[in-house]
């Protein structure tokens, strides 16, 4: 469990320009400026993003009049919160949108936004392949977007084409039942891997990020893999990083559907993106 950090120590836990008001108006300090244990847990996910996004936040700051950045399945929005205070509050331009399903953290955060004056800071209730989107816009994020839900981050952010794409995965599912459909149609040393239901929970979560980082490269985006932080942190800990370099990538495309041919997988993101069909 991670400590609980007194007051005068919460400073190193800070990003740079990162204030403290902000953090107990989310309620992740406490009233007498401590961090207890969840919220450290929190911080430290969210500020070690944010780190991994300055380049993507700087670049399009840089480069468009109106840089737009949309938070997918937001929840409380700290993500949100905290990428305004330190890009779009300090600049004259910029829009952040946050999408959320759930209506009472929609509420939630945008009085919160009202109340700290956030004016370019946005919000709509709805299920991310509903949600009506800028028509331009060019960094998204998804922070533990659960199962499918990464899969319909990943298709939003391809298909309106954005500079930048950054999810962390959570609690990929489906690809797993389709593994356990595939068994008796699998070769022996492939069924092997996924054989125990463990493995095929472990397997199925792995091939399901590699699908998703080779569709990314099919779309023209140079990908990097890593961790988000400690694993004494959280255990969904893999960050996709996607920036767009080219209109696509016919190599990787040639990857990914001998990949789906070999292992009979077709998870919503191809899917969706009508570069697979259901396994049979």
């Amino acid at each position: 469990m991670p400590r609980k950090v007194a007051a005068e120590l919460v400073r190193r836990e800070l990003l740079p320009n990162q204030s403290p008001a902000l953090l107990q108006a989310l309620h992740l300090l406490t009233r007498d400026g401590q961090l207890n244990a969840d919220a450290l847990r929190k911080l430290k996910q969210v500020n070690h993003l944010v780190g991994l996004l300055t380049p993507a936040l700087d670049d399009v700051f840089a480069r468009f009049g109106t840089p737009v950045l949309v938070d997918v399945g937001s929840g409380n929005a700290y993500l949100g919160f905290v990428l305004y205070e330190l890009f779009f509050a300090k600049s004259d331009k910029g829009e952040l949108h946050a999408i959320e399903g759930r209506a009472e953290l929609t509420e939630r955060a945008k009085q919160r936004a009202e109340g700290l004056g956030y004016t370019r800071m946005h919000f709509q209730t709805a299920r991310l392949e509903q949600a009506a989107y800028p028509a331009r816009f060019h960094v998204l994020t998804a922070l533990h977007a659960c199962d499918t839900a990464t899969d319909d981050a990943l298709a939003v952010g391809i298909q309106h084409g954005v500079e930048h794409i950054a999810v962390v995965p959570c609690c990929q599912a489906e690809v797993a039942q389709q593994l356990k459909a595939q068994r008796a149609q699998a070769r022996p040393t492939m069924a092997a891997l996924f054989s125990h239901p463990w493995h095929r929970r472990e397997f199925g979560s792995h091939l399901t990020n590699v699908i998703r980082a080779l569709v990314l490269e099919a779309a023209g985006y140079s990908v990097t893999v890593t961790e988000l932080t400690g694993w004494e942190h959280s255990l969904k800990n893999e960050l996709i990083l996607a920036r767009k370099v080219q209109r696509e990538n016919p190599k990787a495309r040639a990857s990914l559907d001998a990949l789906l041919a070999e292992t009979g997988v077709a998870p919503k993101l191809v899917r969706t993106l009508g570069w697979g069909s259901a396994p049979g």
